[in-house]
């Protein structure tokens, strides 16, 4: 069994508060059709979101971005396509809320991957350089093989997007795929 964390795919952060825009909107259909193969074949799919209380004093992202995904709000909301699938299987699929850029910081994510023996994660979302660098630094540093979906993944920096591929190669060992290969 693999693990498929797809990471901060919302409203705000493809169109909303903090969007990278149109490579984020240009992976949409992509990142749905990955998540209903994983969802179809029984692996372990969780949706790694990230969550923020409005004007929280105490969190170092309030000093470096807009806020975005802010309990409550359509920001936090699955986008596109996504949603739907989510909404279809959210029986088959684990929410975790983060609020960290990790998907392992903080959350029961590592817990959850060994109750199940699973080895290895497959990564997809946004932001590339951020979120996505994050949670794949932590699973190698845990011991998990990382994959990560390089036409499921975007960020509002091209040059930081490239470097974090060559990164995840060239530094953690992960494989870089298309879902199309």
């Amino acid at each position: 069994m693999n693990a498929l964390i797809v990471i901060d795919y919302t409203y705000d952060f493809v169109e909303g508060n903090l969007p990278v825009g149109e490579p984020g909107i240009a992976i949409q259909h992509t990142i749905a059709s990955i998540t209903q193969n994983y969802v179809d074949q029984g692996d372990f799919v969780v949706m790694a979101v990230d969550l923020h209380e409005e004007n929280d004093p105490y969190h170092p992202e309030t000093v470096l971005f807009p806020p975005h995904n802010i309990r409550g709000t359509r920001g936090r909301e699955l986008y596109g396509e996504l949603e739907n699938v989510y909404k279809r299987h959210q029986d088959r699929i684990y929410w975790m809320d983060k609020t960290r850029y990790s998907a392992f910081c903080g959350t029961d994510l590592d817990i959850k991957l060994q109750e199940r023996g699973i080895k290895d994660v497959h990564l997809m979302g946004v932001c590339t350089d951020i979120c996505i660098l994050h949670t794949a630094v932590d699973a190698y540093n845990k011991g998990y093989h990382v994959t990560v979906y390089e036409d499921a993944v975007a960020s509002f920096n091209q040059n930081g997007h490239e470097w974090a591929l060559q990164h995840f190669k060239g530094s953690l060992g992960a494989h870089i795929i298309n879902s199309k290969s």
